[in-house]
């Protein structure tokens, strides 16, 4: 049974959640506060395979948060994470994704779509996991099985659902993808504007992670009017 982490100082949200998600094959331990969350995931790396985190917290901002989990390293490095929120703010969406989230789920929320949700991320990193070859363009190293990227034999970082973004594009070099087709596959969902714009935002720090200048990119190259293609050629 697949172990959640739900850091939300809603208890009765929380209790709801942990039932329902326990009827569908989850087992989810529940954090009250950012600091608990926190000791939750130092204690036990490796233990979670997804955080469901909530935007504001009694003690801290979620996305200050998500900040401090990605910046953890180790096993929770690319640990999935789904923001919820009550904010409405499409903004406070992208903020969240361009920081590290997986996928976001504003509140009130059916829990059939959160379980949905659950089960898209996790068998998108599932996916990639299981798929251990490894994609070379001339420097740059992707590697699907360790969801690891280098570039001239130095590692790069990137958040879980960039890395996904990334092999996305790799594993189609040479095809122009729309933002729609993106969405498509990595949400599976109809389009969403606050998706639409987060997928600017994460191919631009895609590309300030694997390009020897982002401003002026050879392997990701924005098509306009069109979308993104990731250059076939060794030498971009």
């Amino acid at each position: 049974m697949p172990d959640l982490l739900m850091i939300d100082d809603d208890a009765r949200l929380a209790a709801m959640v942990r039932d329902y998600l326990a009827g569908n094959g989850f087992a989810v331990q529940s954090a009250g506060t950012a600091a608990a969350g926190l000791a939750l995931l130092a204690r036990e790396p490796g233990k979670f395979e997804l955080v469901l985190l909530d935007l504001m917290l009694p003690d801290g901002d979620g996305l200050e948060l998500c900040r401090r989990i990605r910046a953890q390293g180790g096993e929770n490095a690319d640990l999935p994470i789904v923001m919820l929120t009550a904010k409405g703010d499409p903004l406070d969406r992208v903020v969240g994704l361009e920081i590290g989230a997986d996928d976001y789920l504003p509140k009130p929320f059916e829990p059939r779509e959160l379980l949905a949700r659950i089960r898209a991320v996790l068998r998108r990193r599932g996916e990639h996991r299981n798929g251990a070859d490894v994609m070379r363009f001339g420097t740059l190293e992707i590697d699907r099985g360790a969801r690891t990227v280098r570039v001239a034999g130095a590692a790069r970082a990137l958040t879980s659902h960039q890395f996904d973004l990334l092999v996305l594009l790799a594993e189609r070099a040479g095809r122009v993808l729309s933002r729609e087709q993106i969405l498509d596959v990595m949400h599976g969902a109809a389009s969403d504007p606050a998706f639409d714009r987060s997928i600017d935002v994460h191919i631009a720090r895609i590309r300030a992670a694997i390009e020897d200048d982002p401003r002026a990119p050879k392997r990701i190259v924005t098509v306009r009017g069109a979308g993104y293609v990731f250059a076939r050629t060794p030498e971009a």
